[in-house]
């Protein structure tokens, strides 16, 4: 076996320390470093997940020796440079969901990557779970018979604090960047980049969007139908239509783990019930291992070219839903 990957952590918030403790459970890796802004900050973090090295700056994180692979975990508007600075160091790097704040940001990215031939990879955890592999699978065995349309909501209730990220405008709040990437990206795991986007969403009480509804069509007649919010909890259900049949992704999240149903349009349902442990985050750590081990600069479960995708996608939910706006009523 290769000997574990060293993490280092850009960032001290709530998904890096979901991050520590999941890594505790898998051998692929574990958490050597941690950088912040502030030196208390990072101490405190470090004390709390037995982190031996800790940085009061992001740079001198990326510069520590001891660090094999960086993964980004700031706020979105943060993600273009701290992850460019962890490339720019020479380091691999795990970038946090949404990849960033626009297309643009994802392609300067990606190019910057490729130039230095250094792995980059999202941070969509969901893609890596155990009963996502099991939908790929019977996707790809052709099961559904073809794909008509999908389905998937995220909805979660959150304090109306101006303060939190998932409020702040500087802190690139809403429901889209936040909530939203995560239908969007399931809908691209199935169906690829849409050729047509219809959007409207309705503001929050700082400006940001507070909910978002999509509507997807792509060249052969599929059309995904999205929803995402931060005022209330949703179902977080997904589901996949094909001629043959449908699987339905339990609620409670469906981005999760999680289990599911196969519903054949002729013959009863098979249950896929998956145990699992841990918070889930593990896996995308495990999938990054094993491709600097297999010397890839990139997922096939994930590419590069998709995440860039995702990102022209959402850009074209945001252009489509303030062009709805502006229409008369």
């Amino acid at each position: 076996m290769a000997e574990p990957l060293r993490w280092g952590l850009i960032g001290t918030g709530l998904i890096a320390g979901v991050f520590a403790r999941d890594l505790e459970l898998t051998d692929s890796g574990r958490v050597v470093a941690v950088g912040s802004r502030q030196m208390d900050s990072a101490e405190r973090f470090a004390a709390d997940h037995d982190i031996p090295n800790r940085h009061a700056s992001y740079q001198a994180l990326v510069n520590d020796p001891e660090v094999d692979v960086v993964y980004v975990a700031t706020p979105h508007p943060m993600h273009h440079d701290d992850a460019l600075l962890a490339l720019r160091a020479g380091k691999p790097v795990l970038v946090e969901k949404p990849f960033t704040m626009n297309a643009a940001e994802a392609g300067d990215l990606v190019a910057a990557a490729r130039s230095a031939e250094l792995f980059l990879m999202e941070a969509m955890w969901t893609r890596f779970l155990p009963h996502i592999a099991e939908v790929r699978r019977l996707l790809a065995e052709g099961v559904l018979g073809e794909i008509v349309s999908v389905s998937a909501d995220h909805g979660q209730w959150f304090a109306r604090d101006a303060a939190t990220r998932f409020f702040a405008p500087e802190l690139g709040g809403g429901a889209l960047l936040d909530l939203g990437v995560y239908v969007v990206s399931f809908a691209s795991m199935v169906l690829g980049t849409p050729d047509r986007v219809v959007a409207i969403d309705e503001s929050a009480f700082t400006g940001v969007d507070g909910q978002t509804s999509m509507l997807f069509s792509y060249a052969g007649g599929a059309q995904a139908i999205l929803n995402c919010t931060v005022c209330a909890k949703s179902p977080t259900r997904g589901a996949i239509v094909g001629t043959e049949g449908r699987i339905e992704i339990d609620g409670d999240d469906f981005y999760a783990p999680n289990s599911f149903t196969l519903i054949p349009r002729v013959g009863e349902p098979t249950r896929f019930e998956i145990p699992h442990e841990g918070h889930g985050l593990r896996h995308q750590a495990d999938e990054v291992a094993r491709c600097l081990q297999a010397g890839l600069l990139e997922s096939p479960l994930l590419t590069l070219d998709e995440t860039v995708s995702i990102m022209q996608t959402l850009d074209a939910v945001r252009a489509s839903a303030l062009r709805n706006a502006a229409a008369p009523s």
